[in-house]
């Protein structure tokens, strides 16, 4: 299995995360190529050199803004004393874009509008997603409402996108981070000053090992940890792997301590594949049964990975059913008010889970039927199941007029 490890020892952000990806092995005239699809290409330009903190060597990445006036305090990394304390400004807010002030939509339709492979186009989403969850918090805000501010910059936007984009080009099975450093002092934000890490940055690494008050300025950003939350299957210090590659990505500061990304590829014999979900759960006892395959559908055309019906007895001893809806997250809002207008529940109940999943790959097999895609699934290097695609059993059967379990038995046959 191949994995890649976050090692964020001075913690990270949006082009710390593209510099350690390109200096990993990420093809440079690639990112740029498919950044180049997005709508706003005409505002930013790549710059990509190779740079040096407390002599490590690595690769240091920034978003040119174009025809655009930077205010006084953008793309400087002075730092400001205010009470004593160490105060600076955002990453974030150092490259703000102050032309927009984008919602999810807009965001939505840049990516979805750019012809992006839907890998790229997943990811995206879900490390916006992440963040307007935590100013929606923040803010007390439907997350419809929500306005990015700055990282609805274009820069951002980018830095965002390119981390999907790398991600989709290294291909690795399995994303891993060790504990992620904050910083200390003071951050200027939209709304004032905050001590760091800034609100949305905690609201996005909820839950998450982190440690803090190595340096008085901000290492980890907003965008930083939204990439980390989105993208880690699994957070953890132990290299339970093999290196084979390291990478540096260069920050914008020269602190005591390198002020570096740290990225690894690695091998390992587990043949796991993970994945975040949400669960979205009700109990009904008063709906007529014939609605339950609708609503169904409706919650599988909506993007639902699996929806399943469960007997239970209520209170009373009344009979009833518990509607479970498995689903991305990024469709949780979507699955969630299907399931309020559709339904007669008043009220549901949700959670996170992850995903442990053999890993798999589709296997176009030869019959005398004509070609049919088998799911085969491994453990340890090893084929351990297969499974037919019943869709296309079934309409070959119908067309071929035969029995759909002579199409299984030859299947079965050649594996």
């Amino acid at each position: 299995m191949k994995i890649l490890y976050y090692d964020c020892f001075a913690g990270i952000s949006g082009d710390m995360n593209l510099g350690a990806m390109l200096d990993l092995g990420v093809d440079s005239k690639y990112l740029i190529n498919e950044l180049s699809k997005l709508s706003l290409n005409n505002e930013f330009n790549i710059k990509i050199k190779t740079d040096i903190r407390k002599g490590i060597s690595g690769t240091k990445v920034d978003v040119i803004l174009l025809n655009q006036e930077p205010s006084e305090e953008e793309h400087s990394h002075e730092q400001v004393h205010h009470q004593h304390n160490h105060v600076h400004h955002t990453h974030e807010e150092e490259k703000q874009d102050h032309h927009h002030q984008r919602n999810l939509q807009d965001i939505e339709d840049i990516i979805n509008s750019a012809g992006f492979s839907e890998k790229v186009k997943t990811l995206s989403l879900k490390i916006f997603y992440k963040i307007a969850l935590a100013e929606a918090k923040i803010h007390n805000k439907p997350i419809d409402q929500v306005h990015f501010h700055e990282v609805g910059a274009t820069d951002s936007i980018v830095d965002i996108i390119g981390a999907a984009i790398c991600a989709d080009y290294l291909k690795v099975d399995k994303i891993l981070c060790g504990q992620i450093q904050l910083g200390g002092g003071f951050v200027k934000c939209e709304h004032g000053l905050f001590p760091v890490p800034a609100p949305a940055t905690m609201e996005i690494l909820k839950g998450i090992k982190v440690k803090s008050g190595i340096v008085p300025f901000e290492m980890t950003t907003p965008t930083g940890a939204a990439i980390l939350a989105a993208m880690v299957d699994e957070f953890s210090d132990l290299l339970e792997f093999t290196a084979t590659k390291i990478g540096y990505g260069i920050g914008g500061r020269d602190t005591e301590i390198p002020n570096v990304l740290r990225v690894y590829l690695g091998e390992t014999k587990e043949e796991y594949l993970y994945e975040e979900a949400v669960i979205i759960e009700c109990n009904i006892d008063d709906m007529n049964p014939e609605v339950y395959d609708y609503v169904l559908e409706k919650l599988f055309s909506a993007g639902a990975q699996d929806v399943y019906l469960t007997p239970i007895i209520m209170k009373k001893g009344r009979p009833a059913i518990t509607l479970s809806v498995l689903g991305n997250p990024m469709d949780e809002i979507k699955l969630e008010n299907l399931v309020l207008s559709e339904t007669s529940t008043l009220g549901i109940r949700k959670y996170r889970v992850k995903k442990k999943m053999l890993k798999r790959e589709i296997i176009k097999l030869q019959t005398s039927y004509g070609e049919i895609n088998v799911k085969a699934a491994y453990l340890n290097g090893e084929k351990v199941k297969f499974k037919p695609e019943y869709d296309e059993c079934k309409k070959i059967a119908l067309e071929k007029n035969v029995p759909i379990f002579k199409i299984y038995e030859e299947i079965n046959k050649k594996l």
